[in-house]
């Protein structure tokens, strides 16, 4: 069996000038990086806003399990299945994060013969858009810390600093570090961090901004420390907007690629979905809306956090309304969620799958409440029987979802027309009536609790010292009206990971809260989840190298 890397070597690409003229895109509106890769320009997007807007489809998924999911596989395939029934679709998608690459979780390409390409492109460098989200967050802080060394004028109390460096690797000793060692001209000793560079929030913010101007008006909200008196300071007051900005510059215009069918995908920003809010950027999203029919995005991890971010943080901000969701599940996932260990989930289990299909059930029941239609998707594998595909297939019907096998990693686009005859189906005939969770006037624990109780399942919310300080400051200090971007462990609907199924009366525990005024967020620390990971003991890295011809293996 061929591994995706060797698919996606094999593939036969077309110039992307070719692929965007597919959909009305010339040559003069592209800003190309070599033959397979561009970004759009910011004239051609500017001039492209009257045009009408497509349907837009949210591909999301049940809690990822080590057995897989393949949520931008099936986002992919559909994507290539709406092509060969001749529709003008479009995928909208995130960059991959260099961490996950090295780290457990390997590639975020797709798989199979649902990927985009350059595979390899994509998964490392890609347009440098991670680098300049890099660059612009360090040097924020490295002004913050030299404001400091020379004179502190803004009065900023180096106990109060909460801006931290990034990186976009997993590398646990970068959490907590001590900076300024040295003689005095080295700066001032102190405890310093590091996050992941998804999940910064130059990230968040390069994915929620309109525009521009709309950019530089969220960075310079950005709050990087408080006053002795404890008064935010910003960046702004740091006077760091401009370079911050041009940095950004660039990385702000939609990435251009395509899939092994040439269908095109703009593929911008990447934040985490487990502690950041896990949608492709704004600007992406509505572009393409306003180039196809149909646009395909998906939100990161399991619907309670991905899809719930998508509707409260993305939607409620850009005023977007989803017309269908495609939830992802697989028979082996459902049965690792119903006790089944990994080597034995190749084995028919109904028992099992009947257990551990309450977890598909408690994310039917959550997208129901954002009032969007609901195809339910198997992402099919050769062990699937037919026993259990039925199971499932009654199950969802019984949910009054549509429900659909999909094949695309096996067959590509073909193996993914049942999907999307159904998805169209849905749009023709089920009317989408989206609305958020809950309303801005609510307090932050208002809306952590509605969260923590409506979405995941939690009997109540318990709250640290330093949490509920945090949060009376924050209101003090006018964040109330902010929607919650909750920081939750991906594998499980509770803060505990090792809990599988659908959990139900625990208890969520909230342990920090702090506001990404830029973005326009308010994040909630639950459980142990970090904003910086750490590498496995037997790194995805070990396995990546490179011939003296330039071809990459290993990259799955």
């Amino acid at each position: 069996m061929k591994t995706d890397i060797e698919i996606a070597q094999e593939a036969v690409l077309e110039n992307i000038v070719d692929v965007a003229e597919s959909v009305g895109v010339q040559a003069d509106d592209l800003e190309l990086y070599g033959k397979y890769k561009a970004k759009l320009s910011d004239q051609y997007i500017e001039s492209i806003q009257n045009n009408p807007e497509g349907k837009l489809i949210l591909v999301t998924a049940i809690n990822p399990t080590p057995a897989g999911e393949g949520k931008t596989t099936v986002s992919v395939g559909l994507g290539q299945a709406f092509g060969r029934l001749g529709k003008k679709a479009v995928i909208a998608l995130r960059e991959p994060s260099l961490g996950p690459c090295f780290g457990i979780k390997g590639g975020a390409a797709g798989g199979g013969y649902a990927q985009v390409v350059p595979m390899e492109d994509l998964n490392l460098h890609f347009t440098g858009d991670f680098h300049a989200i890099t660059s612009a967050n360090n040097l924020l802080a490295a002004l913050l810390d030299n404001h400091i060394q020379q004179g502190n004028e803004l009065g900023i109390d180096p106990r109060q600093i909460v801006w931290k460096r990034c990186l976009d690797m997993n590398d646990r000793v970068l959490r907590n570090v001590v900076v300024g060692l040295g003689n005095k001209m080295d700066g001032m000793v102190r405890e310093d961090h590091f996050v992941i560079t998804v999940a910064s929030e130059i990230m968040a913010i390069l994915c929620l901004a309109s525009d521009i101007r709309d950019l530089k008006e969220r960075l310079g909200r950005i709050i990087v420390a408080y006053t002795f008196q404890g008064e935010p300071v910003t960046a702004s007051d740091l006077q760091a907007v401009g370079a911050m900005a041009a940095l950004l510059k660039d990385a702000m215009k939609p990435n251009l690629i395509q899939t092994l069918e040439h269908t095109p995908a703009l593929i911008h920003g990447g934040p985490f979905a487990n502690i950041a809010h896990g949608c492709n950027s704004v600007r992406a999203t509505k572009t393409a809306l306003k180039m196809a029919d149909y646009v395909i995005t998906e939100a990161g991890f399991g619907a309670d956090l991905g899809a719930e971010k998508f509707f409260d943080i993305k939607c409620r901000m850009a005023g977007l309304k989803p017309d269908a969701v495609v939830l992802v599940a697989t028979v082996r996932a459902l049965k690792y969620n119903g006790g089944v260990k990994k080597e034995n989930l190749v084995e028919e289990n109904l028992e099992a799958l009947q257990a551990g299909i309450v977890n598909l059930e408690k994310h039917i029941e959550n997208l129901h409440k954002y009032g969007v239609p609901i195809v339910v998707t198997l992402n099919s594998f050769a062990t699937d029987t037919e026993a259990e595909i039925r199971f499932v297939q009654q199950f969802c019907e019984d949910k009054s979802c549509e429900f659909a096998v999909s094949e695309v990693w096996e067959k590509g686009g073909e193996g993914g027309i049942a999907l999307a005859d159904k998805v169209l189906d849905t749009l023709a005939h089920k009317e989408s009536r989206f609305k958020l969770l809950y309303e801005d006037s609510l307090s932050l624990k208002q809306k952590i609790e509605t969260v923590a109780s409506e979405i995941y399942g939690a009997g109540g919310v318990s709250y640290s010292p330093a949490a509920q300080k945090q949060l009376r400051k924050l209101e003090d200090l006018g964040f109330g009206s902010m929607p919650v971007c909750m920081a939750k462990t991906q594998y499980s609907l509770s803060d505990n990971p090792a809990l599988l199924g659908r959990p139900v009366g625990f208890e969520m525990n909230v342990r920090e809260v702090y506001v990404s005024a830029g973005a326009g967020f308010v994040v909630a620390l639950t459980g142990s989840v970090t904003t910086m990971p750490g590498l496995p003991k037997a790194p995805a890295a070990y396995q990546i190298d490179v011939n003296e011809e330039g071809t990459i293996t290993g990259l799955f």
